[in-house]
């Protein structure tokens, strides 16, 4: 039993263990030590219950949606929303920590959640009068996301993050496109245009799993890190993207289906071979190894889908964009939380903390996309899908919130 020690108020002895408790931070000073302690937690949340209350109470909750589809909306705001927290949780941790300087915290963390939030509460309700609002909010966390990285990448004199840099200026250039397809009520513009913010996310998404796939597999092979065992073939590292950025360039060129079906299963294909950086033996069956090969494998059976669709195959498009959207970026979202936030508050991946959403995940993808192939009835499987997917995100929310905001993991980092 530890020995009392003055109090510094007078009033006596207190043990080291009050004084300790004392001086633990507030849990919202935690939550903004770093990004991904906040924004991973409000990505969860907006997955969760976003799209749940969409589905389950449709005509109540998008009281605002006159000339805008709610199908519009609903694409819109899981790109912008949850996979646009997510962004800022990576973007802010991972940053710093490749151009060696101090993280964004506190109030600028909470500014741009703040930003961010109103946003997604205008998207919630489907205000179409308030779209403009919404579309300041937008772009204003995307701009201060934009002119952080540039900072940094003049301060340190590093190229690293450029390539990052253009994607999410183009990012915010097709949020513009939408916002203001939505204000002049061209419902079918806005949703082509979220379509081509779908593809930027994946060339984004492209970028992250080559950066994150090293040293993940690596730390799966050999845990000690004195090796480095695992080395893709260089041309792997950007193929993905670079395709996906033709996939871009060919549909606002309007080029024509045939080309278009094309370039989709190349860069399918892509995202296909980028699974293979998976097998690396009997570890390839590790929960690292195996959500990270989840989103390729998603993204790039989505591509060809809508390539296939394209030249003239009987399937929907609709089945292809949620497979390569819901599926591939849906699973990069909670591969990326997942490893990251662990790997940052100083704990190891573990198959239970994520095998269960990961489970429910693929439940709602193959639920959602089962109307497509004559396999469900639609509001059945829709709702059901809803239910699904919002366990899986509620479940890593469960499990990981309270590490993010555990004051004892403040300054635990393992490297990733």
């Amino acid at each position: 039993m530890s020995a009392p020690v003055p109090n510094l108020s007078g009033t006596g002895f207190v043990s080291p263990e009050v004084i300790k408790a004392q001086l633990r931070p507030a849990r919202h000073r935690v939550l903004s030590d770093e990004g991904f302690r906040l924004f991973f937690p409000l990505a969860a949340l907006h997955a969760a219950f976003w799209p749940f209350l969409w589905v389950a109470v449709q005509d109540h909750v998008l009281i605002g949606s006159i000339e805008i589809a709610p199908s519009v909306w609903h694409m819109h705001e899981m790109i912008f929303g949850a996979f646009g927290a997510a962004l800022m949780g990576f973007l802010t941790t991972a940053w710093p920590e490749w151009t060696d300087t101090p993280p964004l915290r506190g109030r600028w963390l909470w500014g741009l959640a703040g930003i961010w939030g109103l946003a997604r509460i205008v998207g919630l309700l489907g205000l179409d009068p308030l779209t403009p609002l919404a579309m300041i909010c937008d772009l204003g966390w995307i701009a201060a996301l934009w002119m952080y990285g540039l900072r940094l990448s003049l301060q340190t004199r590093s190229d690293t993050l450029w390539a990052f840099l253009i994607w999410l200026a183009a990012f915010g250039g097709v949020g513009a496109m939408i916002r203001m397809q939505m204000i002049l009520g061209d419902s079918f513009a806005a949703g082509e245009a979220a379509k081509t913010a779908g593809l930027v996310f994946l060339g984004v998404l492209g970028l992250a799993l080559s950066r994150i796939t090293v040293p993940v597999s690596n730390l799966v092979l050999d845990p000690s890190g004195e090796t480095s065992p695992f080395r893709p073939h260089p041309g792997r590292l950007n193929l993905a993207t670079g395709l996906v950025a033709l996939v871009i360039g060919v549909r606002l060129c309007g080029a024509s289906d045939a080309v278009t079906g094309w370039i989709f299963i190349a860069a399918g294909a892509a995202f296909l071979d980028r699974v293979a950086e998976g097998f690396v033996g009997r570890e390839m069956l590790r929960t690292e190894i195996l959500i990270l090969m989840a989103p390729s494998a998603f993204a790039g059976a989505g591509l060809i889908w809508l390539g296939a669709a394209g030249l003239g195959a009987p399937l929907t498009t609709a089945g292809g964009w949620h497979v390569a959207l819901m599926g591939g970026l849906g699973f990069a979202v909670l591969a990326v939380m997942s490893i990251s936030g662990l790997f940052h508050t100083g704990h190891k991946l573990r198959a239970s903390a994520v095998s269960g959403a990961m489970v429910l995940l693929l439940a709602s993808l193959l639920l959602r996309i089962a109307p497509e192939v004559d396999l469900m009835e639609v509001f059945f499987a829709h709702v059901s899908a809803s239910v699904f997917w919002a366990a899986g995100f509620a479940l890593w929310l469960w499990y990981f919130l309270p590490i993010f905001a555990d004051p004892d993991t403040l300054g635990d980092h393992d490297g990733c």
